[in-house]
């Protein structure tokens, strides 16, 4: 009977929830089948069968929680699928049949057999678990019986070692049943109904990770707001022909991502992080954009920005966003990322904070374009398509004038698209 574990999963996810078992008690498995599809903090991944054989037992439920290394599943190499039981009962039949007409041979007087030893207590020898007197010692400093330990040892003696492996294990089991007391003792008792569901991994990781920020980071936002009517006469003028071309639309992410590197290049700072007592100013333009999903909010990465063109970031935007919504995100399209940018104006949101995507120290929110009023140089007024845009920055080492300047320029290379474009 071999095992099927939890494998080792990526740096830093260490655990991760059933999310749906792709095979049943009975199926026939292949070596390198996927057999479980597991949700972590970050990604939905498929654990495979490292042998062939019959699935013989599923050990953990949809729903539940493991962790690296946990034994999940058990497969018999010798089993047959459950299909093949039921095709062989006629053959089985017949064969009893056959078995029930055969006379029976009379059975010759066999010679009686010594019965086994047995010590003190009566107990059979044979029976006792093979151990040395210090194991045992061992054993019962740490409460463990060990006729319920399964030696290493092929001859069956049991070591010290695979007593304090069973002390551990017991070890974890206690912690787990002690983490789901405390959940349920957290859980308050409502006198009208009320509807109870588990959050997901991914959302509590989400939740996890913004309150984290919050208290980590001195967080503070600055806002402006971005007179659209060139980007929008840009994109009016050229779609058509930047579809034809290069087969995706021209939106407005584009714009903001190539607006958001050229203000890096000018601001580094907004463009590093801190690590211990270290600032890590990044040589690199890796943007991060939030995708809203089901599931949750997550920022797939657009690697160096800089290098790309208008084209070129549309449609790698537009790939990490059908992949985000398909469940098909790997973790190398989530990590790293030096800034982000989120737009919360495809919801219609008028004016928000968005927090940090730690460890960056900046994002940039994005919201509605709505018609207003605006004085013009000549003192006029004129309805204008605007937008309100938003920083949020680690104050620890982004200074206030430097978040301002960082964001007026942003606005400046949208209001004055042309240039940017002729920038690249």
């Amino acid at each position: 009977m071999k095992e099927i574990v939890v494998p080792e999963l990526a740096e830093s996810i260490t655990e991760g929830t059933v999310a749906e078992w792709l095979v049943a008690k009975g199926d026939k498995v292949e070596k390198g089948d996927p057999v479980v599809e597991l949700e972590t903090d970050k990604v939905n991944v498929e654990v495979n069968s490292d042998f062939s054989g019959v699935v013989a037992e599923l050990l953990v439920e949809e729903g539940d929680d493991v962790e690296v290394g946990d034994v999940i599943a058990k497969v018999d190499e010798s089993g047959e699928a459950a299909g093949s039981d039921n095709a062989d009962d006629s053959t089985e039949a017949e064969a009893k049949e056959e078995n029930k007409e055969e006379p029976k041979e009379e059975k010759k007087p066999e010679a009686k057999e010594e019965s086994p030893q047995t010590d003190e207590g009566g107990e059979s020898k044979t029976d006792q678990p093979v151990a040395s007197p210090a194991t045992r010692k061992r054993a019962r400093e740490l409460g463990i019986d060990l006729s319920e330990i399964k030696p290493k040892d092929p001859v069956g003696r049991i070591s010290k070692e695979d007593v304090e492996a069973a002390a551990k294990a017991k070890a974890d089991a206690g912690k787990k049943s002690s983490k789901k007391e405390e959940k349920s003792a957290e859980k308050t008792e409502f006198d009208k109904p009320v509807v109870r569901e588990k959050m997901s991994r991914r959302r509590q990781t989400i939740a996890k990770r913004l309150v984290e920020a919050q208290h980590t980071a001195a967080m503070l936002t600055t806002f402006n707001e971005v007179d659209m009517t060139n980007v929008m006469k840009v994109r009016s003028e050229r779609k058509d022909a930047f579809l034809d071309k290069h087969g995706v639309k021209l939106g407005f992410m584009s714009f903001f991502t190539k607006a958001v590197v050229g203000a890096l290049k000018e601001f580094p700072l907004v463009n590093a992080e801190i690590q211990g007592d270290e600032i890590v100013k990044k040589q690199f333009y890796d943007i991060g954009v939030a995708v809203s999903t089901e599931e949750g909010l997550v920022v797939p990465v657009v690697r160096d920005a800089d290098r790309l063109s208008f084209a070129g970031i549309e449609e790698e935007i537009g790939n990490l966003a059908k992949k985000a919504r398909d469940g098909k995100l790997g973790l190398n399209d989530l990590q790293g990322g030096s800034f982000t940018i989120t737009n919360g104006g495809i919801f219609g949101s008028l004016l928000s904070t968005p927090i940090l995507n730690t460890p960056q120290v900046g994002i940039l929110g994005m919201h509605k374009i709505e018609k207003r009023p605006k004085v013009m140089p000549d003192d006029s007024i004129e309805v204008r398509p605007m937008m309100y845009i938003a920083m949020s920055y680690d104050h620890r080492i982004i200074d206030g004038r430097e978040a301002v300047q960082f964001l007026d320029r942003v606005k400046q290379m949208i209001e004055d698209p042309y240039d940017l474009l002729l920038e690249g």
